[in-house]
């Protein structure tokens, strides 16, 4: 059994006691850490690595629950709120929530909610759809006819107010989506990688790199954005191929 790995961010100690006992009943979880300052979890979230899971209350003194999740969403692959506040629900809906818990709640609907997020028979997102796979959108341009995309074939999806506009090897499609959307598929895929707000790119598809300016096979140009600069840094130390000094 695959074991999910797990963080809490809570400011009341009692409810971390109770939630972290929640999660030891639970075979498919383990506890990495918990903070009861949201700030503290902010820092070392951002600079930590990946997690299966975060745990989030959202009335938390300096900053909120809300707030603090859109810092490090990308960070986790789930994200539930734990809160006795039922109406931030549009909120947790905009940030890419998986589960909003209200409290107090009991341990048979922790456990439902978790098996939920997390079946049983799930299998590794990254391997569920293959490069060669496609997906079909509605093409504004072309009268909301709908069009076949291959995913191997995306260079790069760009955010455009209330829509997207997917660059392909050939062509643009602008279809009504926002970003968050879309990326709600592609960020499970592993040729897809995400360093700049307005962009979602297919790293087979970079052609080259100028400094904190990528270039794309199809001559599009992208900023690396100040927040994604270090996950960019261990994207080149991960692929540059350095060569060795000559004695």
């Amino acid at each position: 059994m695959k074991k999910h790995a797990c963080i809490v961010v809570d400011d009341e100690p009692f409810a971390i006691n109770w939630l972290t006992n929640y999660i030891n009943s639970m075979p498919n979880l383990y506890l990495i850490k918990s903070y009861t300052d949201p700030l503290e979890a902010l820092k070392e979230i951002i600079n930590g690595d990946m997690v299966d899971l975060i745990l989030l209350d959202i009335n938390m003194p300096s900053i909120t629950g809300i707030d603090l999740s859109r810092e490090i969403r990308k960070k986790t692959r789930k994200l539930i709120f734990s809160t006795a506040y039922k109406q931030y629900g549009y909120e947790a809906f905009e940030v890419e929530a998986d589960a909003y818990l209200l409290k107090p709640y009991t341990i048979s609907k922790f456990v439902g909610t978790l098996a939920r997020i997390f079946p049983a028979n799930e299998s590794p997102k990254d391997l569920s759809i293959s490069p060669d796979d496609f997906f079909f959108v509605k093409n504004k341009d072309e009268h909301l006819k709908i069009v076949k995309i291959n995913y191997s074939d995306v260079v790069a999806v760009e955010s455009k107010l209330n829509y997207v506009q997917i660059h392909t090897l050939s062509k643009k499609i602008l279809t009504y989506m926002s970003l968050s959307e879309i990326s709600k598929t592609l960020r499970h895929l592993q040729f897809f990688v995400q360093f700049q707000r307005s962009f979602i790119i297919g790293k087979r598809h970079i052609e080259s790199i100028d400094g904190n300016t990528i270039k794309m096979v199809t001559g599009l140009q992208i900023t690396v954005g100040e927040y994604y600069r270090k996950d960019f840094s261990a994207f080149l130390t991960e692929r540059l191929i350095k060569a060795g000094r000559k004695t």
